[in-house]
């Protein structure tokens, strides 16, 4: 049954999930979730995100899945209740968390891990004082706490911990938050249908973000709400592929996450919502979907596939055809083409980042440019997948692009901005974590600089409609062809920093097409010309 793809999914990562835990009674550290800081002690403090593992034992604990070993085992009913504690224990005194470096302060990670520590205790019906008192510390931070960066996914779990903690507590007092940051939720829903997450539309985020209205709306019908995830549920059907991956590099943060259960909520009230978890499905039925199992960011999908075969709609509407034609969204500069049994996806506002299939199979996947230049005794990397506002040019049968490649964000960390980062952080930064983090934003996610390459990019149409095919040519032009060590094209490039990004899907297996030995061999102000028919 395609529901119990979703169980057999989440119950093959339980293992790794109580393997990160600290399970032993006696331990200071009992109920930690981070394995490098309580096994390996390699890292000065815990990540407050790890305690968001609390929730997918719990479901498995309350579950009564098919091969479920965990059902009712009061051992792992002990351990959820250790890591609420923990979280608790390892909060700062105004109930916040750090997720990255030492009083970072993440929103981020204190929603996601407030959420689920109150799910946990809601399933298992625990009862304890320190956790409640914790849970209102928390939120209270988070009612009053404003990051930067416009992450609306953040924004959606902040408000769902409002909902469900005033139902816990029996309080009101958040009332006003509450409704203040869903306002800022619904205010950031482009009219196209997508939430903005820094730059601009990413689809795996936007179905979080899905997730969360949904179970505010079915908590508190809002007709606001329902016109929101109408709109956004509409726009996630676009970007299920035909072998069932959905998003990727062509996102504004490169994400191939999906998160299903808030389809199965709003399919009991818009059929159509299901149907795109029934694409979704096959990549699972196939063993295709990405992988998610490292150690920071395992639960996320652990605990929202669960919540769908919790919730699965069992009358499912039939598949309908998928629709010939053209999506364009000029806000997002995103563009679907469909044509026969070939379908494009395109970011424009990426230097025309591809994913293009035929016949239900992935035929290219294409994150433009990328070469590696000497400068200063260094290599640096120019690319051109980085967001900006490129001059374009849409007709029926062409998509051209034009603009100048960027220098990729490759900052690394080494033992001297480790340090400088730990001295700032324990004396000023603690202070005012977010200018800190506004800058870490701009080095690391946000903003392109300008490398010295133009490039023009041209998709055309050859043939009928119906089994026609595209033909992709490139044009790449530079004066600094003498300081190329390496160019080519990959299928799966970032240079952003998003913690849910470059995981492997089978997708990747596809080669690096190697442009060496013809960059290499231009001169000054010479074109480098590629022409693929595919």
């Amino acid at each position: 049954m395609s529901r119990d793809l979703f169980a057999r999914a989440a119950l093959a990562q339980v293992p790794k999930l109580l393997t990160l835990l600290d399970r032993n009674p006696h331990s200071p550290t009992y109920g930690c979730f981070d394995r490098n800081f309580w096994q390996y002690k390699i890292i000065d403090f815990p990540s407050g995100m790890s305690q968001e593992f609390v929730w997918p034992l719990a479901l498995v604990h309350s579950l009564d899945l098919p091969d479920n070993p965990y059902y009712q085992q009061e051992s792992i009913r002990n351990w959820v209740e250790a890591g609420i504690l923990y979280a608790a224990k390892s909060a700062h005194k105004d109930g916040s968390c750090d997720d990255y470096f030492p009083f970072e302060r993440a929103g981020g990670a204190a929603a996601f891990s407030l959420l689920a520590c109150i799910e946990a205790y809601r399933l298992l019906g625990l009862e304890n004082q320190t956790a409640l008192e914790f849970f209102e510390l928390r939120a209270n931070w988070l009612a009053h706490h404003n990051e930067s960066g416009q992450l609306t996914n953040h924004q959606a779990l902040i408000v769902l911990c409002l909902e469900l903690l005033g139902d816990l507590l029996k309080t009101e007092q958040w009332v006003e938050a509450r409704e203040s940051r869903l306002e800022r939720v619904l205010s950031w829903q482009n009219p196209e249908g997508w939430f903005q997450e820094y730059e601009g539309c990413d689809p795996g985020y936007h179905s979080l973000t899905v997730s969360c209205l949904a179970r505010i709306y079915e908590i508190r019908p809002d007709p606001r709400v329902k016109v929101a995830l109408t709109k956004a549920v509409k726009l996630a059907a676009e970007f299920v592929h035909p072998d069932g991956s959905y998003g990727g590099e062509y996102g504004s943060r490169n994400t191939y996450n999906f998160f299903p259960h808030g389809f199965e909520l709003v399919g009991r009230w818009l059929p159509e919502a299901l149907q795109v978890n029934d694409g979704f499905l096959k990549s699972l039925a196939n063993d295709c979907g990405p992988c998610y199992t490292d150690d920071h960011i395992v639960g996320h999908h652990t605990w929202n596939y669960l919540l769908a075969w919790q919730d699965f709609v069992a009358a499912r509407p039939p598949r309908t055809p998928r629709p010939q034609g053209r999506v364009w969204l000029p806000e997002a500069k995103l563009l679907i083409d469909r044509r026969g049994t070939t379908e494009l996806y395109m970011a424009l506002n990426k230097g025309g980042v591809f994913k293009l299939f035929r016949d239900g199979k992935l035929v290219q996947s294409d994150t433009q440019f990328s070469l590696q230049l000497k400068q200063g005794g260094k290599l640096k990397n120019a690319v051109g997948h980085l967001v900006e506002e490129y001059n374009l040019k849409l007709e029926d049968d062409s998509i051209v692009i034009q603009g100048a490649l960027g220098w990729a964000k490759q900052k690394q960390m080494t033992p001297l901005n480790l340090m400088i980062l730990r001295v700032v952080m324990l004396t000023v930064g603690r202070f005012y974590p977010n200018q800190v983090r506004k800058l870490l934003q701009k080095m690391l996610i946000t903003g392109k600089d300008s490398a010295p390459f133009k490039f023009v990019r041209q998709l055309k149409w050859q043939g009928d409609r119906q089994t026609g095919a595209w033909t992709v040519m490139d044009e790449l032009k530079s004066d600094a062809w003498d300081r190329v060590e390496s160019a080519g094209i990959g299928g799966d490039q970032t240079s952003i920093y998003v913690v849910m990004s470059r995981t492997f899907q089978r997708g990747q297996l596809q080669p690096w097409l190697d442009l060496t030995e013809k960059a290499t061999a231009l001169q000054a102000g010479q074109i480098l010309k590629l022409e693929r028919k595919l």
